[in-house]
């Protein structure tokens, strides 16, 4: 009776499971078994922290493109001068001001890189993993705030352009892409990003996720400021900033696959200035364009820094 119960128990998660995904998708057997459990396990633990208050933190930090004339009401003490609406005001014999309301037609679209560096992680969690938690995360908030999500995978070009909607099918679909599609070639950040933005025509809050690994686009990110409202996702793993310094070591390249003998103690160094030289850089850029930048960390629970990171975001954009 045991094992029946725990083979039942098994078969009900499998359906589970396979009920996450497109139906089309699964008669075509694309879909395989580890990958599905990947994915249903991506969107309960997301859809969790949308519930638990990520969406309400979301909604108050990402407003959609403005405020929509309502109607007018008499002046109360207290109401901004700048809001009387003279017309009505001289027409009514009375101070009269205009009331709005927030457009909530908005469009987020989330740019996650997708290249070979991604497929390295020194702790529980992959750099891809974590781009596909990010993007589901920030999906699910969007889609329960009725907002469209879209979605562009990079590489050394754009891999895959998913045209915004609403649906949770295509979140799902979403994160099956950054998990499955497999890297070709190494990371072209300032092609893909162009590539994206000639086919993204509405202005988004637009996510650009990378761990920016030796990928210099500035132009595209300049581009993409003046267009969207972008916001930098950094994806850091230990071994990106800092290598350990031992004896001679064989690294592989997570790109080209290439092999390499180094000697541990001076490629640590290099490596480490470096990355510190390419992360300034970015920071530099960032602030110069008046860009939000979010560093997440593979070492560390990503949660309280992205709900810090919407509390500074609506503390400025309050201002």
């Amino acid at each position: 009776m045991f094992g029946f119960t725990a083979r039942k128990t098994a078969a009900s998660r499998r359906r589970k499971a396979a009920a996450s995904v497109p139906a089309a998708e699964r008669r075509r057997g694309r879909l395989p078994a580890e990958l599905m459990r990947q994915v249903r396990r991506i969107e309960i633990a997301t859809n969790r922290l949308v519930d638990q208050g990520v969406a309400g933190d979301y909604h108050s930090v990402f407003r959609g493109r403005g405020m929509e004339f309502a109607e007018v009401r008499p002046y109360q003490p207290g109401d901004d001068v700048r809001s009387i609406d003279w017309n009505v005001t001289a027409r009514m014999g009375a101070p009269y001001v205009k009331q709005y309301v927030e457009e909530r037609d908005l469009t987020v679209f989330l740019a996650v890189d997708v290249s070979g560096s991604l497929n390295f992680g020194s702790r529980a969690i992959l750099k891809r993993e974590m781009a596909a938690e990010i993007a589901a995360l920030l999906a699910f908030a969007a889609v329960r705030n009725q907002d469209r999500v879209g979605a562009a995978l990079l590489s050394d070009k754009l891999e895959l352009f998913l045209a915004p909607q609403r649906r949770r099918t295509h979140v799902l679909r979403m994160v099956r892409e950054i998990l499955e599609r497999p890297a070709r070639g190494g990371t072209d950040l300032e092609r893909a990003l162009e590539a994206t933005l000639a086919t993204l025509k509405r202005r988004s809050v637009l996510f650009l996720i990378s761990d920016f690994v030796g990928t210099p686009c500035q132009a595209a990110l300049k581009a993409a400021a003046a267009r969207h409202d972008l916001i930098v996702v950094e994806i850091v793993d230990p071994r990106d900033v800092e290598l350990p310094a031992v004896g001679p070591v064989v690294l592989a390249d997570a790109e080209t696959g290439d092999l390499a003998l180094i000697d541990g103690h001076r490629a640590a160094r290099e490596h480490r200035e470096r990355r510190q030289r390419e992360r300034e850089a970015l920071a530099r850029l960032t602030r110069r364009l008046g860009v939000d930048r979010l560093e997440l960390r593979t070492d560390r629970p990503y949660i309280s820094t992205l709900l810090a990171f919407f509390e500074q975001r609506r503390r400025r954009l309050g201002r």
